[in-house]
C-alpha cells in the first residue's frame, strides 16, 4: 500500500486521538492535497512548522497502530468477507434452489454492509 495511502487511512482511524492541529493538517495535506505553502498560509504558520506538525503527527499516527492494530484488523476482515461473498456467489450460480438462493442473497447484503 502507497504511503500517503496509509497515512490517510490511519488518520481516518486515529486522527481524532491527534491533536485538533495534527488532524487537520494531515487531512489538508493527505486528503485535500494542499501544498506546505497553502496549509501554512491557512493557518498563518511557517512552512517549516507545518512539516514539524506533519512529521509528528504521522510518527503518532504509525505508533497507534503499531499499538493497536485497529486497520490491519479492518483490512484483514474485509478481505475475509470479500472471500465469503465470493464463495456464497459461487454456491448461488451452482445451486437453483429458490429458497437457497434467497437465503444466500439476503447473507450477501447483510455482509456487504460490513465491507
Amino acid at each position: 500500500m502507497e504511503n500517503n495511502v496509509k497515512i490517510s487511512m490511519l488518520n481516518q482511524f486515529y486522527g481524532k486521538l491527534l491533536t485538533q492541529k495534527q488532524h487537520e493538517i494531515i487531512d489538508d495535506y493527505y486528503n485535500h492535497d494542499l501544498s506546505l505553502s497553502e496549509i501554512a498560509e491557512n493557518n498563518k504558520i511557517t512552512r517549516q512548522a507545518v512539516r514539524d506538525i506533519l512529521k509528528k503527527g504521522e510518527k503518532k499516527l504509525f505508533e497507534y497502530e503499531e499499538k493497536l492494530q485497529v486497520m490491519k484488523r479492518t483490512l484483514n476482515q474485509e478481505k475475509k468477507i470479500e472471500k465469503v461473498l465470493s464463495e456464497l456467489t459461487k454456491i448461488q450460480k451452482n445451486y437453483s434452489d429458490k429458497k437457497i438462493a434467497s437465503v444466500l442473497e439476503n447473507i450477501k447484503k447483510e455482509l456487504n454492509y460490513l465491507v
